[in-house]
């Protein structure tokens, strides 16, 4: 089994040297990080996560706490956790998905058993019930979602208002003047997903000031069920020339929505929708879209937060008393 000195015999350092190029506990230069770093993957090398744990006081695992729905559109949340897990695997960090109901218990088990150094929230409400928790526990934690009230709490978000208004803002460039914005289904906005009002109302807003009529509707967030609200909305609205689309499951469904009407994109419909690159790949869409920015934000919030554990004196293990 490989050992820390064979790693550090490998790079050409002492033992010392290459724990610290890997623990992050004491400033080493670039150059022998990566050397470590290369004999590392050279030689398969897997730190014992026990004996690491009891000599930093750390266990080099982020806690993913994802509130995951059925009304969700699973491709599209997937994004997130890969941008997370990808991230944290690459600057050394396991993850654990953490999909319990309720998330407030499963916050406050995993804080106190110290099975993790930090969190990574998703799926994080407006009056989210985890927020008071985390905020009294020793590890930093980082939120993928903006919550009512952001304090002394580390955000990464897309702007979902700056979104809204450049939805509008493209497609009058284009010469639309009628217009469906298709949103997450309703019942996601009464639970505290604030992101589908904030894009909706500065949309609404934006197109007032444009001269723009804009049809504001919830859609389902699967088939067939979407498929039959894009319909009855493009029935409903003749006039409207453009889509603008909040709600991922009817862009996957709007191709062949549109086909079946014998329409296309963009001779006869302008489509504008909020998703990721990724996400536009996999289902093949050919539209416009707003980046969310999934894969980018669970990249940050990570590296932030990682920073934060390594910046922070370590945490003491709890003793008993009698």
């Amino acid at each position: 089994m490989v050992n820390i000195g064979d790693v550090a015999r490998a790079a050409g350092v002492s033992r010392s040297t290459a724990s610290y190029a890997l623990s992050g506990k004491r400033t080493i230069s670039a150059d022998v990080r990566q050397r470590v770093a290369d004999a590392v993957e050279r030689l398969g090398y897997t730190p014992n996560a026990g004996a690491r744990a009891l000599a930093t006081s750390r266990t080099n695992v982020l806690a993913l706490l994802g509130q995951f729905y059925e009304d969700e559109f699973a491709p599209a949340m997937l994004q997130y956790i890969l941008g997370v897990t990808n991230r944290a695997r690459a600057l050394g960090y396991d993850t654990l998905l953490v999909s319990e109901e309720d998330g407030v218990a499963a916050l406050r088990r995993i804080a106190d058993s110290r099975m993790a150094d930090g969190f990574v929230l998703l799926n994080v409400a407006e009056h989210d019930e985890r927020l008071g928790v985390l905020r009294a526990v020793p590890q930093p934690a980082a939120l993928i979602g903006l919550p009512a009230d952001p304090s002394d709490v580390d955000v990464f978000d897309l702007d979902f208002v700056a979104a809204g208004r450049l939805m509008v803002e493209r497609l009058h460039a284009l010469g639309h003047r009628e217009l469906i914005l298709v949103s997450q289904p309703e019942h996601v906005v009464e639970r505290g997903g604030a992101y589908v009002w904030r894009l909706a109302d500065a949309a609404a807003a934006r197109a007032d000031e444009l001269g723009i009529v804009l049809h504001r509707a919830f859609g389902a967030s699967r088939q067939p069920e979407i498929g039959r609200d894009l319909a009855l909305l493009l029935d409903a609205h003749p006039g409207a020339t453009g889509l603008l689309l909040n709600n991922e499951a009817a862009a996957a469904a709007l191709p062949s929505v549109l086909q079946s009407r014998g329409l296309g994109s963009p001779a006869d419909m302008s489509v504008i929708g909020r998703y990721s690159d990724d996400f536009a790949r996999t289902f093949s869409l050919p539209y416009s879209a707003i980046d969310s920015a999934a894969d980018e934000l669970g990249r940050r919030a990570v590296e932030h937060l990682v920073s934060r554990i390594t910046a922070a004196p370590r945490m003491r293990t709890p003793t008993s008393s009698t």
